[in-house]
């Protein structure tokens, strides 16, 4: 095994799916920029469809045929028809990002939590595993995961995760801080990827600078609105019945919201309340509210954190979905917010936990927040140490 010089501008192959939310797709973005400000030059394979307002930074985006879920089923893969996959399409897009790969002679590649997530794609990443084993010189192989895992109840799952790491995959890149919360509370086995494991810290972007040009008292968002209808149903018909019944609210549905809720909610919204699909100044309108009602996705988790606004978070808990949950009662244990369980989603609990964070005063959570800038780093960093055969 022998050193490699870097080249001036290394090639890097990120390849990104989002199948129900926009959270991961949102991370993505700010990775790739940064990534892309540092020097190297960024591919994003994407294979879900294009999410509004997305920026990445100047990075090449090449889309894939396209797939995502039919409500919470991640078990069923849907194309762009409307039609669950068949091995025609995975024949499709696997050769697609295989000739991407081929195309670029990466230096480097990203994958976006496999082998922790994504398992509906060893179709094709399972292959293009393969294609770098069998490059010279061989790219570097990163994989990107969030703070917290969605758990995993069989041994044998596990054991098929370290696998593929030990086999297959440099270093695992954790946008989060071990301080805060460290991967082993979602991934008991953490201690087997030794050195491999990398904490980026928080991949967020920078305070808002100005404020919003309107007011509101409490804001009400789902992410990017695939789900959460319910959320901001129960969240409306609760504010009669809280302090902040004649103050003005502001429900954001999402950019993935189906136009039937959007038209649903402005019907019964009445007076003092706005219904928005997407906002762009959503993080200063936040710093400026009394109170958040949302989910405990990674990203608004984030944005609550930087605003300090009291919160009552449901967390999104579809069978298997335990990553928001963990993350929401983290907050709850520090006085942070208050939690409405899904199962338990009423107004009338909606309002009970409005008027208990309406009080909150928890203590402050130090949290490494320079996650973009960190993985560009540490790419780099890398991409210098490693050898190749």
């Amino acid at each position: 095994m022998t050193s490699r010089s870097v080249p001036a501008k290394p090639r890097l192959l990120f390849h990104v799916q989002h199948l129900l939310g926009i959270g991961h797709h949102r991370r993505a973005e700010r990775l790739a920029a940064a990534l892309q400000a540092s020097g190297i030059a960024v591919t994003v394979a994407r294979g879900g469809t294009p999410v509004e307002g997305e920026n990445w930074g100047g990075a090449e985006v090449r889309q894939l045929p396209s797939a995502r879920i039919a409500g919470t089923d991640f078990q069923t893969l849907i194309a762009e028809d409307g039609q669950p996959i068949d091995d025609v399409w995975r024949d499709r897009r696997r050769e697609a990002l295989l000739d991407l790969f081929q195309e670029i002679e990466p230096d480097a590649v990203l994958l976006e939590g496999f082998p922790f997530a994504r398992r509906q794609l060893r179709f094709e990443l399972l292959p293009l595993l393969d294609a770098v084993a069998g490059s010279r010189p061989r790219p570097l192989v990163l994989t990107s995961v969030r703070d917290i895992l969605v758990e995993k109840n069989k041994p044998e799952r596990t054991a098929e995760v370290l696998a593929t790491i030990e086999r297959a995959i440099d270093a695992v890149l954790i946008h989060g801080d071990p301080t805060v919360i460290p991967l082993e509370r979602s991934f008991p086995q953490a201690e087997a990827l030794g050195d491999k494991r990398i904490y980026t810290g928080y991949v967020m972007p920078p305070l808002p600078t100005q404020k919003a040009a309107e007011a509101f008292d409490v804001v009400v968002s789902v992410g990017g609105g695939a789900v959460g209808r319910e959320l901001l149903e129960a969240a409306l018909h609760a504010r009669p019945l809280t302090r902040f019944k004649d103050r003005p609210w502001l429900l954001i549905a999402g950019v993935m919201a189906a136009q039937e809720t959007i038209d649903a909610l402005t019907a019964e919204a009445g007076p003092g309340v706005t219904i928005a699909r997407h906002r762009e100044d959503f993080r200063a309108l936040l710093a400026g509210a009394k109170l958040s009602v949302s989910q405990a996705g990674y990203n608004t988790v984030l944005d609550l954190l930087q605003a300090g606004t009291p919160s009552v978070l449901i967390p999104f808990a579809a069978p298997g979905e335990t990553e928001q949950t963990l993350r929401a009662e983290f907050l709850a244990a520090a006085g942070r917010v208050k939690i409405v369980p899904e199962d338990g989603l009423t107004p009338e609990a909606v309002a009970e936990a409005i008027e208990a964070a309406a009080d909150l005063r928890g203590a402050s959570v130090d949290f490494q927040g320079d996650g973009a800038a960190e993985t560009a780093r540490q790419v780099w960093r890398l991409l210098k140490e490693r050898v190749v055969v």
